[in-house]
């Protein structure tokens, strides 16, 4: 057997207008396309000594047993395999995962493979276990479902919502209204269009405390906008030196380092072109955040934006602090006049903003070869 596809379902679908959280597996049976149940030796008793608790599902046969009655009497693995998924998912202690179907794909031995779930990863998960456990009572081999549902149980438990989201959710449900989960978190959209609102945990979208708390988490944001099909840096986030080498591998130079919920530019670093910078870079951004993003680099100007009551009002194009030489004095006699100019103060005081010497100076002008003595 080999999976072709596996699809998350959200909403109303081809298969069923209520139950709208379902895994879809396009399923290619190859040779089993010919063996149903029936003609595999000793296929009915090794499925109920590895599966018992499936005598609890009912099947088309409408009583307890139904099941293992089509087994015994003959039945296609894509069935097997979509009465597995909703068992193991059971076991690992999830309540609303009864629902399956199975239905041929149009090319002989392909079929859809549909189960509900309740968390999309150990929905997934349980999909691929399934087709993993129905192999191996082919085969006649050993499997450890313990190990499987264990590993269901520990993916549903950190993605599922907290008891408060999941009381209003459970709430909204029974009042017909459709929700949708927005991230990995607790962020739940309720409702469509223009009367759609949001929730997190207690905290609703009557105030703008959701989305202060969405726009301090970079990568958060980021998924947020690319839900949107809003374009964005592709990027991940590491928190360690190895698998920041891993993501640097597959995105390749140039790269952006920057810390995951920092402000004000903080222990970002841009334009990152080697391996030697871009560990200067994470240890300078580990200074800020534990967990660091990593981006593509891509050209282009900073602005700051202002939005007032949903409008844009205004923009400030934001530079890198600079100075031009007059062949006379040195750098730091260049900064000095700068500061001078009464438009300047500490932070936002005023219109510019001091310029510091700091590490990151020092390193910029290092790689010119250039000291604070130097004569430009």
């Amino acid at each position: 057997m080999q999976i072709r596809e596996i699809k998350v379902l959200r909403g109303p679908n081809f298969w069923s207008i209520k139950k709208h959280k379902l895994i879809q597996i396009l399923l290619d049976l190859q040779e089993l396309e010919f063996l149903p149940t029936n003609k595999i030796p000793g296929f009915y008793e090794r499925i109920q000594l590895l599966l018992p608790s499936l005598y609890e599902h009912e099947c088309s046969e409408g009583q307890q047993g139904g099941f293992f009655e089509r087994v015994k009497d003959g039945t296609w693995m894509g069935h097997v395999i979509e009465h597995i998924a909703l068992e193991l998912q059971s076991l690992a202690g999830m309540k609303n995962t009864g629902f399956g179907r199975t239905r041929g794909a149009g090319k002989e031995g392909w079929y859809y493979v549909v189960f509900s779930y309740e968390e999309e990863q150990s929905g997934r998960y349980a999909g691929k276990a399934a087709v993993g456990i129905a192999e191996a009572l082919v085969k006649g081999e050993d499997y450890d479902i313990e190990k499987a549902v264990d590993e269901i149980h520990n993916l549903w438990h950190n993605e599922k919502l907290g008891p408060t989201t999941y009381s209003i959710v459970e709430e909204a449900q029974k009042r017909n209204i459709p929700y949708l989960r927005l991230d990995e978190g607790s962020l739940v959209q309720l409702g469509y269009g223009c009367k759609q609102k949001r929730v997190e945990a207690a905290l609703t979208s009557c105030t703008n405390i959701i989305a202060t708390d969405i726009a301090g988490d970079k990568d958060r944001t980021k998924k947020l906008l690319t839900s949107a099909n809003i374009p964005v840096p592709f990027g991940e986030v590491v928190s360690d030196v190895e698998n920041l080498k891993s993501v640097i591998e597959f995105i390749g130079f140039p790269i952006v380092l920057k810390p995951l919920n920092g402000n004000h530019g903080k222990g970002a670093t841009i334009n990152i072109t080697n391996w030697p910078c871009a560990i200067t870079a994470f240890q300078r951004a580990q200074k800020h955040s534990q967990k660091i993003i990593v981006e593509k680099y891509i050209r282009g100007c900073d602005f700051r934006v202002l939005v007032v009551n949903n409008k844009f009002v205004a923009a400030a194009l934001r530079k890198p602090a600079s100075v031009i030489g007059d062949g006379r004095s040195t750098i730091q006699e260049l900064i000095d006049a700068v500061n001078k100019d009464s438009r300047r103060g500490h932070c936002h005081e005023k219109v510019l903003t001091t310029i510091k010497v700091d590490d990151v100076t020092m390193e910029l002008l290092a790689k010119e070869n250039y000291t604070l003595d130097t004569v430009i």
